[in-house]
């Protein structure tokens, strides 16, 4: 039986060798893309988005202190409006440290929440003077003329698809009305 195996292998080998079927690198290379896009392209949740995101470093590192990693990797859906690093950096200086500070936790929470809402809004649910109620129970104003806005803050790229979600990226952190 052994010999039998053995003599079909030798042959399955002599026949693919000699088929005049080759198989390059290139063609090796370009399946091995393809299936790497189809990976990439299943979404993540917001935080290992934004985790992923260079320019939202800041927010991840907020979201961090004020214990809302796990909220935001949660099923939701969830509507993240998330300022950039620049929008952080733009608030009055010293702000971000002190906000950052333990002590100050529960008003950093007060200000992530804000940025939240709860379900999924892609950009063409958007209308002018829309007002949209935040997790932290405030709410936002939504305007659409000369751009997308939230609160005053453009919507710098819209429809971020992640699976728990969508996110928004605005160029501004907006501030709860009591704040």
């Amino acid at each position: 039986m052994k010999t039998l195996n053995y003599l079909f292998a030798v042959a399955l080998l002599f026949t693919v060798a000699c088929s005049g079927e080759k198989t390059t690198n290139e063609e090796e290379t370009m399946e091995v893309v393809e299936v790497e896009e189809v990976v990439e392209e299943q979404p993540k949740d917001i935080v290992t988005l934004a985790l992923e995101t260079e320019s939202l470093s800041t927010l991840v590192a907020a979201l961090k202190a004020a214990d809302l990693v796990s909220t935001l990797q949660g099923a939701g859906p969830f509507t993240v409006f998330a300022p950039t690093d620049d929008a952080f950096a733009a608030l009055p200086e010293g702000t971000l440290e002190e906000l950052l500070k333990p002590e100050n936790k529960d008003k950093l929470i007060a200000i992530l929440t804000y940025h939240v809402v709860p379900g999924k809004v892609i950009s063409t649910d958007l209308t002018d003077g829309m007002k949209a109620a935040t997790v932290n129970g405030e709410e936002v104003t939504i305007t659409t003329a000369d751009g997308a806005k939230v609160n005053g803050a453009n919507v710098v790229m819209a429809d971020v698809e992640a699976s728990n979600g969508v996110v928004h990226v605005i160029d501004a952190v907006i501030l709860p009305p009591a704040m």
